[in-house]
């Protein structure tokens, strides 16, 4: 039986406006559509965990302001614990997201709510942490906040630097594992002052590892995901995982929904690869639809509905 994941991040509302292509500066242009739906790394990562059958807890909070009930309600449509939440006086954290024709996104993040998630109020939840088989970290709350979390977890700690923050780097190292994509990777190899054999995407796991990552999932969009983990004989192994191939609507919370389907597989037994390969499923069907949360699977939806638009010798092997 898997033990309980707690998340400890952002909440945000997200106003998603829709429109055929991106402005330039100064630029003024219509846009097709806006909705305002739940969002913030921490909430998307708990929701897409909890919707994958993982006993799930979120630490974090939201405002006082109209934007705190749509923030969380798809947190209490997943059935995540939110006895770790906190109310302080001000706004709920948003998150402004365009996207394109091509389902490309910009964003931009006002984190209200989310700046009061420093080590006082992290430390004020010590044993909802403590009791974690589980804690995901992201970069969207203070960094404080992010470090004291990883120094109360007892189990195993999971950071997905995104986005990329200065931190310890003792809790970087600590990760098992440390999800980021290319450019966070080339980031998070800078901040720990080292310099990776090339610049391919297998050198800069290696990177990692030989930095003293305990492990490292590195998503290349489409493409997939690079496995890095150190084996028995002190030596580092690269397993890439691909992504199946379906056409993009939205990607707007994809990486999240790739991070909460991990710790779901993670935490009901499955080892680091087989997770990864569940996670890149659960990514490629979120793409498939608008928005962040509302676009993410349940276990009784996941494999067939992933398996539309993958060519035939990859839906056997899932």
């Amino acid at each position: 039986m898997s033990g309980l994941t707690v998340v400890v991040g952002s909440i945000n509302a997200d106003l998603l406006i829709r429109l055929d292509r991106h402005p330039n500066p100064g630029e003024t242009l219509l846009g097709d559509s806006m909705a305002v739906l739940p969002g913030g790394k921490g909430a998307n990562q708990a929701v897409a965990a909890a919707q994958l059958g993982a006993a799930t807890a979120l630490v974090g909070a939201v405002g006082n302001d109209a934007y705190a009930d749509i923030a969380l309600s798809g947190l209490r449509a997943a059935g995540v614990n939110l006895t770790g939440l906190v109310h302080p006086d001000g706004s709920t954290g948003v998150a402004l997201v365009e996207v394109d024709r091509h389902g490309e996104n910009t964003i931009v993040v006002i984190p209200g709510a989310n700046g009061t998630m420093g080590r006082a109020a992290v430390e004020s939840q010590r044993e909802l942490i403590a009791s974690a088989e589980i804690v995901l970290l992201q970069g969207e709350i203070p960094r404080d906040g992010i470090e004291a979390a990883a120094a109360l977890a007892t189990g195993r700690v999971m950071l997905n630097l995104a986005p990329v923050v200065e931190l310890d780097p003792a809790v970087v190292r600590a990760a098992d594992p440390l999800v980021v994509n290319e450019h966070e990777a080339e980031l998070a190899l800078s901040g720990l002052a080292v310099r990776p054999a090339g610049t391919a995407h297998e050198d800069l796991v290696r990177g990692l590892l030989d930095a003293g990552v305990r492990s490292v999932v590195m998503t290349v969009g489409a493409a997939g995901a690079l496995v890095g983990e150190t084996t028995d004989d002190g030596g580092a192994s690269v397993t890439v995982v691909p992504a199946p191939k379906v056409r993009a609507v939205d990607t707007t919370g994809a990486g999240d929904a790739f991070t909460g389907a991990l710790a779901a597989a993670l935490s009901r037994g499955e080892d680091l690869v087989e997770a990864a390969r569940f996670a890149a499923r659960v990514g490629a069907f979120a793409v498939q639809a608008a928005g962040a949360q509302p676009s993410y699977p349940t276990l009784a939806d996941e494999l067939p509905a992933i398996r539309q638009g993958i060519e035939p010798e990859e839906a056997e092997q899932l």
